[in-house]
């Protein structure tokens, strides 16, 4: 959970609070902390009262985009930090096409693990 940079922010288009998320996961918010302890989600401060928030991307029909997860993990041990994750997850990359957010929400979680991988080389 970190303070968000404006670099990060100009990427992300649409946030959600944590009570928001737990609301459309159907679960407590205990329970979406716990998912971003985990490293399973990424929360960032943001906004006049530095509110946890995830990008919105992140959830889709209640529940955590599939593949999200694992890539976050690939990523951390790659030595990335939230911010690096988030820049990454949502800067344009024409060889996918799209975002690697926007390709795990089209289940294509292969493809974005795999360049996820070829970073650590």
């Amino acid at each position: 959970m970190t303070e968000i940079d404006t670099k990060t922010d100009a990427l992300v288009s649409e946030w959600l609070t944590l009570p928001d998320i737990a609301e459309m996961l159907d679960v407590e918010v205990t329970r979406v902390r716990q998912l971003v302890k985990e490293g399973r989600l990424i929360a960032v401060r943001r906004g006049e009262n530095r509110v946890l928030q995830v990008p919105a991307a992140f959830i889709d029909e209640g529940e955590v985009v599939k593949g999200l997860a694992g890539t976050l993990t690939l990523l951390k041990d790659d030595g990335f930090t939230d911010e690096e994750m988030l820049e990454w997850l949502f800067t344009p990359d024409e060889s996918l096409p799209g975002t690697p957010a926007q390709a795990l929400r089209e289940n294509r979680g292969t493809e974005v693990k795999r360049r996820a991988q070829a970073l650590a080389v």
